[in-house]
């Protein structure tokens, strides 16, 4: 019986078959991220309000990114947030998933409930409950009245050096518990076998966390730090609410500042350059993150 004919092509060719299923994925993906990608790109270069004929002015609206001085504040702002939404949180969300999985809390599925619970609260209400808490009279001033502390009283999002450490401490609030469960749910998967050999080689409970705890949950720290750098550099809603970019420009960031230029100034280019701006610098920072993460680990 002769055998069937081999033509050394693997099943399922021509190749091209498997384009096809992919296809309809692609043409949702390309209408609604990348024609709107490329079509902020070509607004970018153009001085146009919304409504009248653009005119075409290149790399202008780029050239004032950095030429002007409110716009480098604002990149600059977004900069400082992230310490808090992402560094913070990560440092903080790394001793506690250390100590909650070290101590072996009893209820732990009930803690990480609550520690996630601010993720499912829409931010738009989050920063109103926290903009009444910042307020001259409102649960911060009252509990540091209480505690003899009038001098310390003061309206916090007014206050020109204080208004965006107070957003940015929401941040911090927002971001731990996510971090937290993303690190517990890492830590969880490393074997025992590990902390004995640590514990026979003398290794103490700092020795332990850096020699078999910090490197085995180098990935979950990458996917922590990008989504909450993300969170930090595209910030609107807490800004929007909160202090809509003041007192002055104290607390603006990007993407309040795309808000502002596109629908209250009227100045559309304007606004689709910050936006594709802060997107390459988003791509840029995630990729950097991972390229690091990928490095530490293949080492």
């Amino acid at each position: 019986m002769r055998s069937p004919r081999r033509t050394g092509s693997p099943p399922g060719e021509p190749r091209r078959i498997a384009y096809l299923y992919l296809l309809p994925g692609f043409v949702v993906y390309a209408a609604f991220l990348l024609y709107p990608l490329l079509r902020a790109v070509q607004l970018s270069f153009y001085d146009w309000d919304g409504l009248t004929l653009g005119r075409w002015i290149g790399l202008g609206n780029y050239r004032e990114i950095i030429s002007d001085e409110g716009l480098r504040g604002a990149f600059g702002h977004a900069l400082i947030l992230m310490v808090f939404f992402a560094v913070i949180p990560v440092c903080v969300g790394l001793v506690l998933a250390s100590v909650l999985n070290r101590a072996k809390v009893r209820g732990l599925p009930f803690f990480r409930t609550v520690v996630f619970l601010p993720q499912v609260v829409a931010m738009v209400v989050v920063a109103v409950a926290w903009r009444r808490i910042y307020a001259p009279d409102g649960s911060l001033n009252d509990l540091l009245g209480a505690l003899g502390l009038d001098s310390l009283q003061r309206g916090w999002l007014g206050d020109y050096t204080l208004a965006l450490p107070a957003v940015g401490f929401v941040g911090t609030w927002f971001e731990t518990g996510l971090v937290t469960v993303l690190l517990l749910a890492g830590m969880s998967r490393i074997s025992g076998e590990l902390y004995e050999a640590a514990r026979l080689d003398g290794a103490g409970p700092v020795r332990e966390f850096f020699a078999v705890t910090l490197p085995s949950v180098r990935g979950e720290i990458a996917v922590a730090s990008t989504l909450t750098v993300i969170a930090a550099l595209r910030t609107f809603d807490l800004v929007y609410v909160t202090t809509g970019g003041g007192p002055g420009n104290s607390t603006s960031v990007p993407s309040y500042e795309v808000y502002h230029r596109a629908f209250e100034l009227g100045r559309v280019g304007s606004a689709a350059a910050i936006g594709v701006t802060l997107t390459v610098v988003i791509l840029a920072i995630s990729l950097l993150i991972n390229r690091i993460a990928d490095r530490e680990t293949a080492s």
